[in-house]
């Protein structure tokens, strides 16, 4: 079977190919029905390739290399990238998937670059008036919650958002295997006269609907993201974005504090060394890295973000995610 083919932006991110290179082989050690084609500076992604440990020497002949531009500046505006961006790592690799080169791409350049490249050279879904942003938050269940939109649209409409819930769903659905999953809306209260204009009527459109493919379970305040009670949290852009990046702040500042409480003394580096393992579990699943990846929902191809600070393992999450929505042909699938 020929594997799929995964374009990576390899010059995107804090770190560039030391993360990009690294992560996209750690990513093909775990998904042997894929391969990869790197975008970026040659000279510099052979240095990384160079430096993979022995026990990836095996994913080398399912990555490519093709030379590219560097990552635009974080500076430049959507319009300004439309208007002047026709090379760089990151236009290559969605140029690729456009001409049906590679089954998904994935980039760790800022959103706004990513959103206006791929709505315009990748193309909506023709049933999807706005792209929504997608990303996993931990719970206290085994499902995670999923969050969108996380920042490509600041004024969704009530119509966009009952769309966000039904793309949202059916990516849960499809990805994880939730035969039916609880979708709410994100609200300052459950009560129905709260909220804005524009969320009371995404309420009443999706009660409305009775949606057979999933269950809408009302509102839902920020503190019930991590209940497990809900499997998708629909609400625009700027909302999602801030709610996501306080969690992951929260999640940064009690894996310090964690640690840093059991050095205060000898008695609690005792009950630290004692308390290692559960620790060591407990903060993996608060770590931010184990849920990057951002899926751009709403275009014709898969599209996923990396974290821009992500670094090597944290890469491989999001080439991982790519993989998956892209074997099961999820951008088709999503409006079902």
């Amino acid at each position: 079977m020929t594997p799929l083919r995964i374009a990576i932006d390899a010059m995107g991110g804090d770190y560039g190919p030391r993360a990009t290179v690294y992560g996209a082989a750690l990513a093909l050690a775990q998904r042997p029905n894929a391969g990869v084609t790197l975008y970026g500076r040659r000279h510099l992604v052979d240095v990384e390739l160079a430096r993979l440990p022995a026990s990836l020497v095996h994913v080398h002949d399912r990555i490519d290399i093709v030379e590219a531009g560097d990552c635009l500046p974080g500076d430049m505006t959507p319009s300004r990238i439309l208007r002047d961006v026709s090379s760089g790592s990151l236009y290559a690799s969605l140029v690729a998937l456009q001409n049906g080169e590679a089954s998904a791409c994935v980039s760790a350049e800022h959103t706004g670059a990513i959103m206006a490249l791929a709505r315009r050279d990748v193309g909506m879904l023709s049933s999807v008036t706005r792209p929504a942003i997608s990303a996993a938050i931990p719970t206290v269940s085994q499902r995670p919650c999923y969050m969108l939109d996380l920042g490509a649209n600041v004024d969704a409409r009530a119509e966009h958002l009952v769309d966000f819930s039904t793309m949202g769903a059916a990516m849960v659905r499809l990805v994880d295997r939730v035969a039916c999953p609880r979708v709410g809306l994100l609200n300052v209260g459950t009560e129905s006269g709260k909220g804005e204009r524009r969320v009371r009527e995404a309420d009443a459109m999706l009660r409305a609907s009775r949606h057979p493919n999933f269950e809408y379970v009302g509102y839902v305040e920020g503190d019930a993201l991590f209940s497990g009670h809900t499997d998708v949290a629909v609400c625009d852009g700027m909302v999602g974005n801030i709610a996501l990046k306080s969690s992951e702040g929260l999640a940064r500042m009690l894996a310090g504090r964690l640690q840093a409480g059991f050095q205060t003394g000898l008695y609690a580096r005792m009950v630290g060394r004692l308390a290692a393992p559960v620790l060591r579990r407990f903060l993996q699943e608060l770590d931010p890295v184990r849920y990057n990846g951002a899926s751009f929902l709403g275009l014709k191809a898969t599209v996923v973000k990396s974290h821009g600070s992500a670094r090597a393992e944290g890469f491989a999450y999001a080439v991982r995610r790519a993989v998956d929505e892209a074997a099961m042909n999820l951008p088709d699938r999503l409006m079902t």
